[in-house]
C-alpha cells in the first residue's frame, strides 16, 4: 500500500498528537485526590504501613491519598473492588503477599492477578521467622523435622487458610518431609495466643506479629527465612544454616492499579512510591519490623508476582488443598 504526502502528514500529526496527550497526562497527573484501597480492617500493621505511605506520597504528588479500608474475605473483597475501578490512576490497591497466596488457593477469590491488574510498585519486603513454643525440645529446623517424624503430633498455626503462614508451612513440609498438622485461625493474634499457651507448637510468622515475643524470649526462634542473616536479628540463623537450604520466603507490601491504567501514569506512580518508601516515617517503620524498602520497576514487579503465583499454585496442587 502506498501513502501519499498528505496521508503521511496526517499520520505523523496523529502520532505527534497521541504522544503529546500521553506526555500531558503524565505531567499533569494527579489533578484530584487518589483513593488507596486497603483490603484489611483499620488499625492493623498493614493499615499502618499504608497510612505512613500515604503521608509522604501525598506530599510528593501534591494531592491527598485517601485510605479506603475494605476488609473481609482474606483481602479478596478489596482486591475485587480494586480490579473493577476505572483505570485512570486515581484508584489504587494496597497489596501484600496474601494477594498472591489467596489467589493461588481460592478459585472464587474474585480477581485474577494476571488479567485484572497493572503492577505499580513494591514498597518493601521482609523475611518470616520460624518460631516454636518454649516447651518444644528443638533448636533448629533440622531438629524440628526429626522430632516431628518421631512424634507425628506437632501442629503449626496460621492466620487463616491460604495465608502466607499456611502456605509456608506446606512448602516446608514438602521440602523436608516434616510431619506437621496445620491449624488455621482467624488472624495472627489468636494464632499467637495459642502458640504461647502451647496449644500449637510452631508458627511461620511475620516479624511484626511475633517480634514482641521474640524480644521478651517467650518463643524459641529456629530460623529466619532470608538468604542472609538480618541486621535486626544477627544471632538468628538462616533457614539454610538451620538445616533447610532453599527455604527463602518473604512477606511484602506493594501497590497495583486496575488493568489498562496508562503506563506513563504507572511510571510516575512507581517513581513517587519508591521515593515515599525511602523516606520516614515509612522507612523507619519497615526497618523496625525487620523489612526494608524494595525498589523495582513495574515490569519487575509483574515478573515477581507471576513467579510467586506459580510457586504457591504448585504448593497448593502438591498438598491437594481445596480452599473456598
Amino acid at each position: 500500500m502506498c501513502i501519499n504526502s498528505n496521508q503521511l502528514k496526517y499520520l505523523l500529526l496523529s502520532i505527534f498528537c497521541c504522544t503529546s496527550i500521553a506526555l500531558a497526562n503524565a505531567s499533569s497527573f494527579p489533578q484530584k485526590p487518589i483513593t488507596l484501597i486497603v483490603p484489611f480492617a483499620p488499625g492493623g500493621g498493614t493499615d499502618s504501613i499504608a497510612r505512613d505511605l500515604s503521608k509522604t506520597l501525598s506530599e510528593k504528588l501534591g494531592q491527598a491519598v485517601i485510605i479506603d479500608n475494605r476488609g473481609g474475605g482474606g483481602g479478596s473483597i478489596g482486591a475485587s473492588m480494586g480490579s473493577k475501578a476505572t483505570p485512570d490512576g486515581y484508584t489504587l490497591l494496597f497489596v501484600t503477599s496474601t494477594f498472591v497466596t489467596h489467589a493461588a488457593t481460592d478459585e472464587s477469590a474474585g480477581y485474577s492477578i494476571e488479567k485484572d491488574f497493572s503492577p505499580v510498585a513494591m514498597i518493601g519486603r521482609g523475611p518470616l521467622l520460624v518460631v516454636s513454643n518454649k516447651s518444644l525440645p528443638v533448636k533448629t529446623l533440622s531438629e524440628l523435622v526429626q522430632f516431628s517424624n518421631q512424634t507425628q503430633d506437632i501442629n503449626y498455626c496460621s492466620a487463616g487458610l491460604g495465608s502466607i503462614n499456611h502456605l509456608s508451612g506446606e512448602l516446608f513440609k514438602q521440602k523436608t518431609g516434616a510431619k506437621l498438622t496445620h491449624i488455621p485461625y482467624k488472624g495472627s493474634g489468636p494464632a499467637t495466643i495459642d502458640l504461647l499457651a502451647g496449644r500449637v507448637q510452631v508458627f511461620f510468622a511475620t516479624i511484626p506479629t511475633i517480634l514482641p515475643y521474640v524480644e521478651t524470649d517467650r518463643v524459641n526462634v529456629l530460623a529466619i527465612t532470608s538468604e542472609k542473616r538480618s541486621p535486626l536479628f544477627p544471632s538468628i540463623p538462616t533457614a539454610a544454616e538451620a538445616g533447610v537450604p532453599g527455604f527463602n520466603l518473604s512477606t511484602w507490601w506493594g501497590i497495583v492499579a486496575p488493568a489498562g491504567t496508562p503506563q506513563d501514569i504507572v511510571k510516575k506512580l512507581n517513581e513517587s512510591i519508591n521515593y515515599a518508601a525511602s523516606k520516614d516515617p515509612l522507612k523507619a517503620r519497615l526497618a523496625k519490623e525487620g523489612a526494608q524498602a524494595y525498589k523495582i520497576s513495574p515490569s519487575e514487579f509483574q515478573k515477581m508476582l507471576n513467579n510467586e503465583l506459580k510457586l504457591w499454585q504448585s504448593v497448593v496442587k502438591s498438598a491437594n488443598l481445596k480452599i473456598e
